[in-house]
């Protein structure tokens, strides 16, 4: 009797001691590596991952206006907002957003990347960043500019992104710039056009 209570007193304990051995080995794989990496992803924004709101402003006449020019206040009223942001995937491209809200509705507006922060006049912004600068007419493309062509919804919200095969290098934009309708692709010329400088907005590309 006693050897068979002793059999039975092992045989419980051998049996505790796997299943507490089984919980310590497989419980923290379940959910400590998931956390980590999304953690690791999120802080290099260049190994593939989204690197967030470059600027955002609401427009104001050049008079009192710190980063969001408007130019034309029929065009672009005072207190209409821009945003914009950036990606850069894994696979080498540059993706840049513009989100505009308070806008004319309806209405179909032009905007690129230009090279200089934005001023009191349209012109501070300079001309439209080119990834190879160029005095040639056929440089203005969308393929070697940041085209941000958008057409208004009934509230006066659009949105625009473009997508490009490159990243910036040691050059790169200033500014945002929306213009007076979309932008020509030469028909008619001069390709790259899109009418009057409406506003801008300043972003640290």
């Amino acid at each position: 009797m006693t050897s068979l209570k002793s059999m039975a007193r092992a045989l419980v304990t051998a049996g505790l001691t796997l299943s507490v051995t089984a919980l310590s080995v497989t419980a923290p794989s379940v959910t400590a590596p998931s956390l980590t990496g999304v953690a690791a992803a999120d802080s290099r924004p260049d190994q593939g991952h989204r690197r967030g709101v470059l600027a955002r402003g609401t427009f104001a006449p050049p008079a009192t206006a710190r980063d969001a020019f408007t130019y034309d206040q029929a065009a672009v009223p005072a207190g209409a907002r821009a945003q914009v942001s950036a990606a850069y995937p894994a696979d080498g491209r540059t993706i840049v957003t513009l989100v505009v809200h308070g806008l004319l509705p309806n209405h179909a507006y032009g905007a690129h990347a230009h090279v200089n922060a934005c001023g009191a006049t349209g012109a501070a912004a300079g001309g439209h960043f080119q990834r190879v600068p160029s005095t040639d007419p056929a440089a203005a493309n969308p393929e070697n500019e940041i085209w941000l062509d958008f057409t208004t919804d009934e509230h006066g919200d659009g949105v625009a992104r473009a997508v490009q095969d490159w990243r910036f290098g040691s050059s790169r934009p200033g500014s945002v710039v929306v213009h007076e309708h979309h932008t020509s692709h030469g028909d008619p010329p001069p390709a790259g056009s899109a009418g009057a400088r409406q506003a801008c907005l300043t972003v640290p590309f």
